[in-house]
């Protein structure tokens, strides 16, 4: 899967290129998703694990449009992304009934900001959970409260981030001066080939805004969160045989797991089925009840 060949955003042909060139890759229909799905899964068929990334570029090209104001090449940002992609295809269980967009967007994004996370660490950012929440939410706070102007933020200012997200003061203040510091990220820069550059001459016009894109990091956060209370439902056996079954990244077959408590691999079956519909109730009720929360406030 790693040496699956991919374009790439280069200097000499520049985003433009690359976005026509990813267009050329046809969007698949949802039967013939699932038997090149079915292919690579059973028998390991690199062909079809080619034309599942391939034809899922447009979305990591959609997505990393979202991070472009954090001063990085776009062509950086897509390539994590890519890389998020691949390990979705991966794991992709296509017998679960949902389309690989709509798993593969959670890989894509923990790659991207997994990369922004890494590449700030020039100027010492921390990745602390507290850090992580700052990092990807105090500028859409700050333009909740009409404080995007460049310098330190008063004192109201900061008792009301910290409060919305939860975090110390010190850390608003930090961080705050961190990205404010660093907006030399964005400052001219010089390219391989004629001449210079800057970080602009890697994007495209204005499409879902930085905001809009935050505001689904943080619904995948609560939906993580939500499925990792969902796991407290279960006993030790199911949490097990469900983790084993349907999350790791190499599933256990049926035939390990009964050796392992020993009963017979329908049960095995059985005891999966169960807490998988457990889970699925878990979270859908903390969905509603977070839904209802947030129509309320």
């Amino acid at each position: 899967m790693a040496n699956i060949g991919l374009p790439a955003v280069t200097a000499e042909g520049g985003l433009s290129r690359y976005l026509a060139e990813i267009r050329r890759f046809p969007m698949l229909e949802p039967n013939e998703e699932f038997m090149l799905a079915k292919r690579w899964r059973e028998h390991d068929d690199r062909e079809a694990a080619h034309k599942l990334v391939t034809s899922h570029l447009r979305l990591v090209a959609k997505i990393a449009m979202g991070y472009r104001g954090y001063g990085l090449p776009i062509g950086e940002i897509i390539s994590e992304g890519n890389v998020g992609l691949m390990q979705a295809v991966k794991r992709f269980e296509p017998d679960k009934g949902f389309r690989l967009a709509t798993y593969a967007m959670w890989w894509i994004r923990a790659s991207i900001q997994e990369y922004i996370l890494r590449s700030w660490s020039l100027v010492k950012m921390g990745t602390t959970a507290n850090q992580k929440k700052l990092f990807f939410n105090l500028r859409k706070v700050k333009g909740q409260i009409a404080a995007l102007d460049e310098g330190d933020l008063n004192p109201e200012q900061i008792a009301t981030i910290s409060e919305r997200l939860g975090v110390p003061e010190e850390d608003v203040v930090s961080m705050n001066r961190r990205l404010s510091g660093d907006a030399s990220l964005n400052a001219p820069l010089r390219v391989d080939g004629d001449g210079g550059g800057e970080w602009q001459d890697w994007l495209v016009d204005e499409q879902d805004t930085q905001e809009t894109t935050l505001a689904e990091t943080q619904e995948l956060d609560n939906r993580k969160q939500m499925l990792a209370n969902a796991l407290e439902v279960l006993n030790d056996r199911e949490k097990r045989i469900f983790t084993a079954r349907r999350l790791d990244e190499d599933p256990l077959t049926l035939e390990t797991l009964s050796e392992e408590f020993g009963v017979s691999r329908e049960r095995v079956r059985q005891i999966e089925v169960r807490a998988f519909e457990k889970v699925q109730k878990a979270v859908t009720d903390a969905a509603k009840k977070f839904e209802a929360g947030a129509a309320a406030a």
